[in-house]
């Protein structure tokens, strides 16, 4: 079993700047893709952001390309969102998830195809 716990959300005016984490723990193995997903009130999950295993490739929802970097640290078992110039879309609840079936070497876009996830950190951005 591997929990996953997310932090570093807040209420924020539009245009600022968070980074959320998230720490994986438990029986983790091999290697593994992470992903942030998010979901706003009444809407789907939708996909936000991935990395491989190794960090050398990444993966954008458009509508976030060029405002937010995702990143890892595997010595942690930690990864990063850093969201910059944010939006009042951007409102919502932000997810972490890991994905195991595809060994870490490439992301997929579909929740359905995450094996864990944690609890979300919401994100509220005023405009």
């Amino acid at each position: 079993q591997v929990q996953l716990v997310e932090s570093g959300g807040g209420l924020v005016q539009a245009g600022a700047s968070l980074r959320l984490s998230c720490v994986a723990s438990g029986r983790t193995r091999s290697t593994y893709a992470m992903a942030w997903f998010r979901q706003a009130p009444g809407k789907e999950r939708e996909f936000v952001a991935g990395v491989t295993w190794g960090g050398g490739r990444t993966l954008y929802a458009d509508s976030v390309k060029g405002r937010f970097t995702i990143s890892r640290d595997n010595a942690k078992m930690t990864v990063y969102l850093q969201m910059n110039s944010l939006k009042p879309a951007d409102t919502g609840s932000y997810y972490c998830a890991v994905d195991y079936a595809r060994l870490g070497v490439t992301v997929t876009t579909k929740a359905n195809e995450y094996e864990y996830w944690g609890q979300g950190t919401q994100v509220t951005v005023s405009s």
